[in-house]
């Protein structure tokens, strides 16, 4: 692992991950209570799975980005 070098107020580097975090808790934390810290751990745990292998993604050309990725090996 490298850590990240960017330069004070330019964060590009945090963009794809907030933009992850925006989208998790859109879909799955808010109007939701968790009664353990293991629920929250479960619930990011499975959709970080889903969101990786089963949800579709217009910007990836209709497909997940595990297809997505596996598609760009192949070409490259």
């Amino acid at each position: 692992m490298k850590q990240s070098m960017s330069r004070v107020a330019h964060c590009i580097d945090n963009g794809p991950m907030e933009g992850f975090w925006g989208i998790l808790k859109r879909e799955r934390y808010y109007g939701r209570r968790f009664t353990s810290r293991e629920a929250l751990v479960e619930m990011i745990t499975k959709y970080i799975h889903y969101y990786n292998s089963e949800r579709i993604q217009r910007k990836l050309h209709r497909m997940t980005p595990m297809e997505y990725h596996a598609a760009f090996a192949v070409a490259a």
